[in-house]
Formats: structure tokens, C-alpha cells, sequence
């Protein structure tokens, strides 16, 4: 085994194709909130003779991702972190995807810098659609106020959501930023991580065959393959091999940037 690796949201989707692959050569810890998804997805996994250990976690609460981590700590060196957990549009109100995909985002990062040692690697997963809004209606200097003043923080990006007069469109839009800020915020945490030996990226999926990715054909999501290079959604297995990749050896150097893996998408509404 080469050390221990966490994947919150490893109950299914992303998370659980992460597992599957992650799973081959290291110790996993998957976290999610739901204990019934742990344990279905942890028989899934010993049936395919993955051996992993499970962690009800809410990332938004820093106690139980310290608890988590400290958890995998305990059982051998941690190697990295997977962090899938996150709300789309179709799953929440605008302030609780914000809550949760940007500050559940500030926990985890922050948490594994206190414990970062050479050669680890956290990959925070974003998405396309932080490709698709425009660079000026990003709240960059809100995004400063996530660690040092998370509630101001959210009172500020949930406000300019509320500027778009219906909610469908509003938590789009809060998804869209909280993603944006998952980009931004990998990026500025890079110093902080190489000082210590340590590595940091975002991977942004498109389209996927995820259940996650099924609800969200409700937002149209099947629509943007429209005018994709590629004319398919993803499947999970492509995307946990790059996420595997980043979180490598081979990709040692690596770090404070994004990948976009959208089949060609966002290009195609560009071009």
C-alpha cells in the first residue's frame, strides 16, 4: 500500500470511481453523510476486494473534517485528499450550495494544511460551469473573506445571487460561483502547500453519467453536449483516472492549477 487516501462524497458517483481506482494501491477513507450510502458503497467496494474504512462526515462542520482526517492520519501516512462532496443546482437553495461547496471547500483545504507534509496532494473537484461565467461578475474580493470572515462571505455571494430574479436561475448561478471560488481558491492556497513539500489542484468534470449528473438534465445539462466536441457525457471511470493522475507521483508537478475535463464543451460554446 502506498498511504492512505480520503475522498469525501466517496459514497457514490466521482467519489465512488475514485474509490474503485484510488482503492488499488492505497488504504481509502470515504466520507459522506449518509451512513446507509457508506455502507452500500463500502460492500460495493470489498465485492471488487477494496478494503476500505467509512466516515459520516459534514464538510461544512470543521470539527468532524478534523475528526476525519485525523481519523486517516492515525491509521498510516495520508497521501491525499479526494474532495467530491458538494451540492449541484437541482439539490439546495443558493446559501446552502455556497455553504457548502465553497466553506465545506475552506475546511478541507484548510484542515489538510495543518497535516500537509512532502508529497501529498489535495484535488478539490469544481466543474465546467466555473468556465462559463464571466470574469467580471466573479466576487474576487468576496472570495478573500471565505477563511477570515466565512458568514460575511456568504452574505455578500448569496446577495449578488439574489440580483437574478428566479430561483432556478439563482442556484445556478450560486453553483456556478461556488465552483468558480473552488478554482480561485485552489490556485491561492498553492504557496501556502509548496511550502511544505505539498501539492494542490482543482479538476473541473463536465457532463458525467452520475446520478448527480442525471438530476441535473433538469438544468440542461444534456443540452451543452449539443455543441461539444465530444457528444457524450462522461463516464465516472474516465474521470477518477485523471483524478488518479493528479494525485500521483507522475504528476509531482503539478499544482495551483485547473483541469477541465468537459468533453469539449465549454469550447464548443466558445467556438
Amino acid at each position: 500500500m502506498r498511504g492512505s487516501v480520503i475522498i469525501t462524497g466517496g459514497a457514490g458517483g466521482m467519489g465512488l470511481a475514485c474509490a474503485q481506482r484510488m482503492g488499488r494501491d492505497h488504504r481509502v477513507f470515504i466520507a459522506d453523510m449518509q451512513a446507509p450510502r457508506l455502507q452500500q458503497a463500502a460492500a460495493e467496494l470489498a465485492a471488487q476486494g477494496i478494503a476500505c474504512d467509512t466516515a459520516q462526515c459534514d464538510i461544512t462542520d470543521r470539527a468532524a473534517v478534523e475528526a476525519l482526517v485525523a481519523q486517516a492520519v492515525a491509521a498510516g501516512p495520508l497521501v491525499a485528499v479526494i474532495h467530491t462532496a458538494g451540492l449541484s443546482p437541482q439539490m439546495a437553495d443558493p446559501e446552502a450550495i455556497l455553504r457548502v461547496n465553497a466553506l465545506g471547500t475552506v475546511n478541507i483545504t484548510e484542515t489538510c494544511l495543518a497535516q500537509a507534509q512532502s508529497g501529498f496532494v489535495l484535488v478539490n473537484i469544481a466543474s465546467m460551469a466555473a468556465h462559463m461565467i464571466p470574469g467580471w461578475l466573479a466576487p474576487l474580493k468576496t472570495y478573500r473573506l471565505a477563511s477570515s470572515d466565512p458568514l460575511r462571505f456568504l452574505k455578500k455571494t448569496a446577495a449578488r445571487c439574489r440580483l437574478i430574479p428566479k430561483d432556478f436561475y439563482r442556484r445556478g448561478m450560486a453553483y456556478s460561483l461556488s465552483k468558480h471560488f473552488v478554482i480561485w481558491y485552489s490556485r491561492h492556497m498553492a504557496g501556502e502547500f509548496g511550502a511544505r513539500g505539498a501539492r494542490i489542484l482543482s479538476v473541473s468534470p463536465g457532463t458525467f453519467d452520475t446520478e448527480m449528473g442525471r438530476l441535473e438534465e433538469k438544468s440542461g445539462s444534456m443540452q451543452l453536449l449539443e455543441d461539444a466536441a465530444l457528444k457524450r457525457p462522461g463516464r465516472p471511470e474516465e474521470i477518477a483516472a485523471l483524478i488518479a493522475f493528479c494525485a500521483s507521483d507522475e504528476a509531482s508537478y503539478l499544482t495551483g492549477t485547473d483541469i477541465l475535463c468537459d468533453g469539449g464543451a465549454v469550447a464548443g460554446r466558445e467556438g
